[in-house]
């Protein structure tokens, strides 16, 4: 695969979020084990530079985001939970500090968008999986609570461990799910389903996460198996691949005209192209094929 990123490099992201390449695959991990990965602001930022900085880089085909340690990612932080009820630290750490800074001001800043989107900074952190223009493949294991939870749902397809305990937890605090995490559920679960985990913060395993369709396959092993189907998808046409992630995230969303009429307008574009003909070559003589990386 030429042009399909470094072999074996890893580069260090913001403190929390480590990012490996080998051929076309980004390896991203949620690096803060002894907190089970939990999100505070140093985390939020570390997540969303590594969106942006994959999202900038064309040699990459296809994204596995799991958490290091004994869980995905726990939601919140729960020393910040202290500041949105207008308490103080409980925890002397000053690594928080700009963690109760933020949600103290809570009103602002969830309300302000992010320029030219359609989020805040806290729904960017899940939603820029969705738009990111490669699959993303989630690897859940341990605790998938809250925020993290709706960072799982911006990923395209869901490995979860069987035994991993997925939650909408954020009624436990009081508050609601707001990182784009309704929206995402409802194309998954249905309307039902998603108002009563929603209104319960009930636990689910990996494996009734998967009867519901909130998660796509029970693994054992979740990031390997994550990692081998990423492998498989990295071979693919990378323009073809874009392209039907962008006809899956737009299909519902408008009416069936335009569906219609991009769906129309990429396979022009695809026929012929460097990386058509080149997988159908391959095809042909039985070889791997050599592809270049999409331009735009």
């Amino acid at each position: 695969m030429a042009g399909a990123g470094a072999v074996g490099q890893t580069v260090p992201m913001a403190p929390r979020v480590t990012i490996s390449t080998e051929n076309g695959i980004a390896d991203v991990r949620l690096d803060r084990p002894d907190k089970l990965n939990a999100l505070d602001t140093p985390m939020l930022d570390g997540i969303l530079q590594a969106g942006e900085q994959l999202a900038a880089d064309p040699s990459i085909r296809v994204v596995v985001l799991s958490g290091e340690g004994r869980g995905f990612c726990a939601g919140l932080d729960a020393a910040s939970l202290g500041a949105i009820a207008g308490g103080s630290p409980g925890d002397p750490d000053p690594e928080f500090a700009d963690a109760y800074a933020h949600f103290a001001t809570v009103a602002g800043p969830i309300a302000e968008r992010m320029d030219g989107r359609i989020t805040n900074v806290y729904q960017q952190v899940a939603h820029q999986w969705s738009t990111l223009a490669v699959p993303v493949i989630a690897a859940c294991h341990g605790v998938v609570f809250g925020g993290g939870l709706q960072i799982a749902l911006g990923a395209d397809i869901r490995f979860t461990a069987p035994d991993a305990k997925w939650s909408v937890l954020e009624i436990r605090w009081s508050l609601l799910p707001d990182m784009t995490g309704i929206p995402q559920l409802i194309r998954l679960a249905g309307l039902d389903v998603v108002k009563e985990l929603a209104f319960t913060g009930r636990m689910l395993s990996g494996t009734e996460a998967v009867d519901l369709g909130v998660a796509t396959h029970v693994s054992d092993t979740p990031h390997d198996d994550a990692m081998a189907l990423a492998a498989e998808i990295a071979d693919k046409n990378p323009d073809a691949i874009r392209g039907m992630k962008a006809l899956c995230n737009a299909a519902g969303t408008r009416p069936l005209a335009a569906s219609y009429l991009e769906e129309s307008q990429l396979m022009e574009r695809l026929i012929g192209s460097p990386n058509q003909v080149e997988a159908t070559m391959a095809y042909l003589e039985k070889r791997d094929p050599v592809f270049v990386d999409p331009t735009g």
